[in-house]
């Protein structure tokens, strides 16, 4: 038998839902063909057989929540396998008296897998090995085409115990439940948290912990780019695209960071990594969370070519149909809540980027123009620097071209 495991979609994934299963038991499935639906923290995805053969069992139901990565869902009988009738017990039959015993046939000695050879063994196996102490090189295998089984492990001698793995440097925080914190049981109402809600908990405290960051401020005036937005959207109107603000700030943040590579990096252990293009991340709201699908090598892209993209990534996002390559993989992060009437804000890094800008409401507010006393719409934003990556003067004069291209558009189209 085979088994199919719980794929990993993502470097980052550890479990997922099974959501749906496309075949059945005996059912025939060929490599390539779909066998079901994963729900990962961010997307639901099509999972394809790699083996072909017949569905002898489904071990993991659908709707399953918390199916770790690498466990057995399923299994394969597959070409020149034989399903295997499990013998019912039966009493020993009483030894002659007047005839010995049989002696008991000798076993052979098993043979070592060659160095550097691929050894099969199941899931199971491997577990118990590990457990065991055995080295699954010098077992021979007595499941399908040699395959080393749970049983192999059991009649197998067990090595030396394991070392006791280290301690931790220090204990994780406790987190105290509420009724410790002095809330009644029966006072609220608990929503379980998902798959999405427990990767953001992880991923963000793991930033806002280790990550040393600050904020920078600025002000833009943005009537200009709001003249500009109504001129442009005219003339696309007959191609049926709509340029937003969010695409004129994706589009200077782009060409801002052309004029300040330093801002586009990420820290790496071995060295800042400065990226060649501008994959630029855009905060989604979607239910249960958010996520940031990926406009590519935004410095290249015109305003219309923007537009159209990041409609379609953002409805493909809400309906969790992102492919994993969509959401991973930005080198800078933009987050914009200004449609909801938040005037400033500051984010939380998305590592390994080095820099999120978070952009707030554009309102009428008084400014001063020489002497005199205006009104002009205004736009605050605020960048949130990885320090180890972008300092303040880095962060400066990213900001410095960013309030260039905002507030005199006509150069985002130079």
């Amino acid at each position: 038998m085979t088994d199919i495991l719980m794929p990993a979609l993502s470097p980052t994934m550890e479990e997922g839902v099974l959501a749906k299963w496309s075949i059945k038991v005996g059912d025939k499935v060929a490599a390539g063909d779909v066998i079901a639906e994963i729900e990962t923290d961010k997307a639901t995805m099509e999972v394809e057989a790699v083996d072909e053969g017949v569905v002898t069992e489904i071990l993991v139901p659908a709707g399953t929540e918390g199916v770790k990565v690498n466990s057995p869902i399923a299994r394969l009988q597959t070409d020149g396998e034989t399903a295997r009738p499990v013998a019912a017990p039966t009493a020993p039959a009483p030894a002659s008296p007047a005839s010995p015993a049989p002696s008991a046939a000798p076993v052979a000695a098993p043979k070592p897998a060659a160095a550097g050879a691929r050894i099969f063994a199941s899931p199971l196996a491997r577990r118990l090995a590990a457990q065991k102490g055995v080295d699954l090189a010098a077992l021979k295998g007595t499941g399908p085409h040699g395959r080393i089984i749970a049983a192999d492990i059991a009649a197998a001698t067990p090595g030396p115990p394991r070392a006791a793995p280290p301690a931790a440097a220090a204990a994780p925080r406790q987190i105290l439940s509420l009724e410790q914190m002095g809330i009644a049981p029966g006072s609220y109402d608990l929503v379980p948290l998902d798959g999405m809600r427990r990767t953001i908990a992880r991923r963000l405290t793991d930033s806002f912990r280790d990550v040393p960051h600050f904020p920078l401020n600025i002000d833009l005036e943005i009537d200009r780019l709001l003249d500009a937005r109504t001129r442009i959207n005219g003339a696309l109107e007959a191609r049926k695209i709509k340029v937003s603000v969010n695409d004129l700030v994706i589009k200077a943040v782009a060409a801002a960071l052309k004029v300040v590579p330093e801002a586009n990096a990420s820290f790496t252990p071995e060295g800042i990594a400065l990226h060649h293009h501008a994959d630029i991340a855009v905060a989604v709201a979607i239910d249960g969370g958010l996520i940031t699908p990926i406009l590519r090598a935004a410095e290249d892209r015109s305003l219309a070519d923007i537009a159209v993209r990041m409609k379609d990534l953002a409805e493909r996002a809400r309906t969790r149909k992102l492919k994993p390559e969509e959401y991973q993989g930005g080198t800078f992060s933009i987050s914009n809540l200004g449609m909801m009437g938040i005037r400033s804000f500051a984010s939380i890094l998305n590592e390994p980027q080095g820099c999120i800008l978070s952009v707030g409401a554009g309102e009428k507010r008084p400014v001063v123009r020489g002497d005199q006393l205006a009104v002009a719409t205004v736009m605050s934003v605020t960048l949130t620097c990885d320090h180890r990556v972008v300092d303040g003067a880095i962060g400066a004069r990213f900001l410095a071209a960013f309030k260039g291209f905002i507030e005199d558009p006509v150069t985002l189209l130079a």
